[in-house]
């Protein structure tokens, strides 16, 4: 997939094309009202496209993202709406029937992250934004919606699940793929190893991609 991506915009990579992959398995009706978190350059609402949504609404707190995002959508002549800010700020109050999240999940730096390092920088454990997601999601899917989740196995899969079901979701893991270490988390190595993160010779990682769905009835 050929995207514009301006130079601090998160690039599409494992995480992003194993998301894709669960979305075509996934069996989403055509007509989904579309929510895709974080959307970088876009690549999610542009695979989003192939289910044939109602509407898709992105958004990104990165400027230059947006840009792309609207950019790549507008070149595939793809209706979607790209907003920038908290998504969940700018999306209160709305329901969707299927929302697409790879958030920021890398862990090690306690400190707020600032400028492009917002794309992947999660907190020590990598679920500063991922226990945000999870509070939020329940509220945002609409009876019977579904939410598509990837991220790294080291921010703890199973406390996404547990927090997705602890909201009223049937969550499970969907996806997995062990791929090679990229240039954020080789640069992040030796603190993965003194928070016991990670083994001293490591050099791959597990994404799991996680299914939740709200029942269509109460």
């Amino acid at each position: 997939m050929w995207l514009t991506r301006p130079p601090g915009v998160y690039p599409p990579q494992h995480d992003t094309w194993l998301l894709v992959e669960a979305l075509a398995s996934a069996a989403v009706s055509p007509g989904a009202d579309v929510l895709d978190v974080g959307c970088g350059t876009g690549a999610l609402s542009v695979a989003a496209a192939s289910i044939k949504p109602r509407a898709i609404t992105a958004v990104d707190v990165s400027r230059r993202a947006v840009m792309a995002a609207r950019l790549n959508t507008f070149l595939r002549r793809i209706p979607a709406r790209v907003l920038c800010g908290d998504a969940f700020e700018r999306v209160a109050g709305r329901t969707f029937d299927l929302i697409l999240a790879n958030p920021p999940y890398v862990p090690g730096v306690a400190a707020r992250p600032r400028g492009r390092n917002r794309a992947w920088d999660a907190g020590v454990d990598g679920r500063e934004f991922l226990d945000r997601l999870c509070a939020n999601v329940p509220m945002l899917l609409a009876p019977g919606g579904t939410l598509l989740l990837v991220h790294s196995g080291l921010s703890d899969g199973d406390k996404t699940v547990a927090q997705l079901q602890g909201g009223g979701l049937k969550a499970a893991v969907v996806g997995r793929a062990e791929v090679p270490f990229g240039p954020v988390m080789r640069g992040r190595r030796q603190r993965l190893i003194e928070l016991g993160l990670i083994e001293p010779r490591q050099n791959t990682e597990e994404l799991v991609v996680i299914r939740g769905d709200r029942p269509a009835t109460p």
